[in-house]
């Protein structure tokens, strides 16, 4: 159980931490050009973000529903790391593409080892 704790709470900061970067580095041009899209975007992120956190927090605590609340959690990050690619991707991006790939991969290491 430690491990998805762990590994919940640490990318649910991450992600917070990667948009505020983002945001005040200037490096989110969507703001201006698609602000409607990019504002939902990251309503989403922002979203699982707190669902890890809180799911990491629960399962250290002992608490029951934070195995569940994991699942939840690690479904909305698989969906986010299957979505999120192409943006990078099209900008010749490759290293999120293997950040968001390993992402997958220690979240299904997660949901082997939550029990």
């Amino acid at each position: 159980m430690a491990y998805s704790a762990v590994f919940a709470i640490m990318v649910g900061f991450g992600m917070i931490g990667q948009w505020l970067a983002s945001c005040l580095a200037g490096k989110i041009p969507e703001l201006q050009t698609e602000p409607i899209r990019i504002g939902f975007h990251i309503t989403a992120e922002m979203a699982t973000a707190l669902v890890l956190i809180l799911s990491g927090i629960l399962q250290l605590i002992g608490a029951a529903f934070g195995q569940t609340l994991f699942l939840v959690g690690v479904g909305m990050l698989f969906y986010t790391c299957i979505v999120s690619p192409g943006y990078f991707a099209q900008q010749g991006n490759w290293a999120w593409l293997i950040m968001f790939s390993a992402l997958i991969v220690l979240g299904i290491i997660g949901i082997i080892f939550i029990k």
